[in-house]
Order: structure tokens, then sequence, then C-alpha cells
């Protein structure tokens, strides 16, 4: 896989909670008109544990054929039964994607040595002229394939030659360096690590797998580049400018219920949607059990929002420009606000 920025992209669901075509064609151009590296459909980003594999298929389908020729298209086939997996991964060859998604499968419990030979080996197996990216998130998936699987997997199967490394832990990050190689590609799955891990020379990533390239996929391709070329300090630059996006991948606040206080988390996807209503994007809500963001979550994102359009308009820019939509009127209109939190 190319080096860069790659977008995990939400999938646009209309208020009946059915796929919006019409914007997921939108979103797909937009990510191609703002230079992104590549496009990641069907991820947990854009909700997979929701889909129908006939909804799943198609998706993955749709996005191949629009992005086909103009970026690297990845498709999301991971799964806690291998035998899903493996039909997903096939569905997915057929498409011709640049590579599949695999995430470390979940709930079920297994080893990492375990995961690596029920899971991964056997679909690398299968499939060997198709590049799969392990996707290495244990706060999602209550398991995780260790650094020292995975450098089995790369040594022994040539289409593993990268990861999504979304764990948090930068000593296992620089595991994964040490006992992969220096060409192995290490993707950042954390947006807010991104600057860190693409400068720690233990680490060395080359990229990210993004949630907010979702709206912001210009200057985080831009900031991506920069790293991979040396110039720290325009990156930084950059990163700066997008430090608040960057914090709302999951928004944590206190709330009051009749029993006493308790801790609210709205995770990925749900602010990144709220962020595309309220901006004037395809999006729509997410799909149950996911709902709404607490008032107090709302006002955290829809803060941040209002900061960054005051100190640097240039992030919101191409989306007004795209989706015609005046970003100014959007945040300040409490019109735009309607039905996007609900009380706790």
């Amino acid at each position: 896989m190319k080096s860069g920025c790659y977008t995990a992209l939400i999938t646009p669901f209309n208020q009946a909670g059915e796929l919006d075509q019409e914007g997921l064609e939108q979103l797909v151009n937009f990510q191609i008109e703002n230079g992104i590296t590549g496009i990641l459909a069907t991820g947990t980003t854009g909700e997979s544990p929701t889909f129908k594999w006939k909804e799943h298929d198609h998706v993955i389908a749709r996005v191949a054929q629009l992005a086909k020729d103009k970026c690297l298209r990845i498709a999301g086939t991971g799964s806690n039964n291998t035998d899903e997996a493996l039909e997903a991964a096939g569905h997915a060859a057929k498409e011709e994607v640049d590579a599949v998604l695999m995430v470390d499968p979940y709930y079920n419990g297994p080893s990492s040595l375990e995961i690596r030979k029920e899971y991964y080996e056997i679909v690398a197996g299968r499939y060997p002229d198709v590049n799969i990216i392990p996707y290495i998130i244990p706060g999602r998936t209550g398991a995780q394939m260790l650094p020292q699987d995975l450098a089995i997997l790369a040594k022994n199967f040539p289409n593993i030659s990268c990861v999504k490394e979304a764990t948090g832990n930068l000593e296992n990050m620089k595991l994964t360096r040490k006992y992969c190689g220096n060409d192995f590609k290490i993707f950042s799955g954390d947006d807010a690590l991104i600057y860190d891990i693409m400068t720690d020379p233990e680490i060395k990533a080359c990229g990210a797998i993004s949630v907010m390239a979702n709206i912001a996929p210009k200057f985080l391709t831009q900031m991506i580049s920069q790293l991979n070329q040396g110039d720290t300090d325009g990156a930084m630059k950059i990163q700066t400018a997008l430090k608040p996006l960057l914090d709302l991948v999951v928004v944590t606040t206190q709330e009051e219920s009749e029993f006493g206080a308790v801790t609210c988390r709205a995770r990925n996807p749900l602010p990144l949607k709220t962020l595309m209503q309220l901006l004037g994007m395809p999006g729509g809500p997410c799909r149950r059990p996911l709902g709404k963001m607490t008032q107090k979550g709302f006002h955290v994102l829809w803060d941040a929002a209002k900061t960054i359009q005051a100190t640097n308009p240039e992030i919101f820019e191409p989306i007004g420009s795209f989706f015609k939509v005046d970003i100014e009127e959007r945040l300040n209109n409490l019109k735009f606000q309607k039905d996007l939190w609900y009380n706790y």
C-alpha cells in the first residue's frame, strides 16, 4: 500500500436508516477532489457492524466503482467469524479493490496466536493476490494480535505488508517496527496521534486511515505528505489548526441522571456524523444502537467547530465550496441543530 492519508468513509443514511445512494457518491467525489490517497469503505466508521451482508457488498462495489483510477480503494471485510471474513474478502476481490482491512475478531476473545493462525493466515492464504491490512484496535474488539504474531505474518505472507495501528500504545507500535522491519508500513488508526507516531524515530508511521479526513481530507493529506517529506514545521502548523477537530473522535462528558452522575462517551462515528449533519454534508443519523449525542456533548463539538471556523476557516472552506453550504450560517443558526442531541 502507498504511504499517505486514507479516509475511513462514513456511510450516509436517510432518516429511515436506509443507504443514501446520492450522498455516498457525493462523499466519494468530495474525497477525490481534495486529493485523498485512498478511501476505506465499510470500516467501523462506516458502521459496518449494522450492515446486512448484501448492503456490505453493495457499498464496497459502489465505492470501488466511483473511485476506480482516481484513488486507492480499501474494503473493510473483517469479522468475528473467519468464514464470513473469507466470503467478504472474496466479494471485495471481485471488485478489484486495492486492499482489504480486517479487524481483529471481536467479542469471542481469541488469543494472539489464534487470531494469526485461525483468521489472518486463513484469509491471506486463500487470497494471496489480495493485500490484507490487519486492524489492531483492542479497545473495540476485546482481543489483540501482538507484534510478534504480526511479524510472523509479514514474514510468511507477502500480501501482508502493513497494519492499521489503533492500540494507542506507543510501546506496542515500537515493537511492531522492531519485529516487522523498516519496510513494513504502519498506518495510524488514531487521528490525534498521527503527528506523534509519524515523527517518532522508533515507530516511523507512514500515514493514517483517518476518521476526520471525512471532513478535512485536503489538510490531513497535506499534513501527512509534509511529514513524509520531512517538513515537520509545516506539518505542525496544520496539526495545530486541526487539533480541535482531531480531538472529537470520542467526546466524553459527565451527565446527571436521577441516580447520580454518569460518564457518557460519544464514540466514533457519532460525533463525526453529528458534525457532518451540522455542516450540511451528507451523513444522516447513525444506525441503532448508536443514537444522538447529549446536549453537553454536542456543545463540546459545536464549540470546537466554531473555534476552527474563527481561527482557520480554510479547514471548512472545501466543504462550503463542494456542498454549496454557508459554513458560518450552519454554525450560527440554531435551526441547523434541530434534533442533533437529546438530554440524558
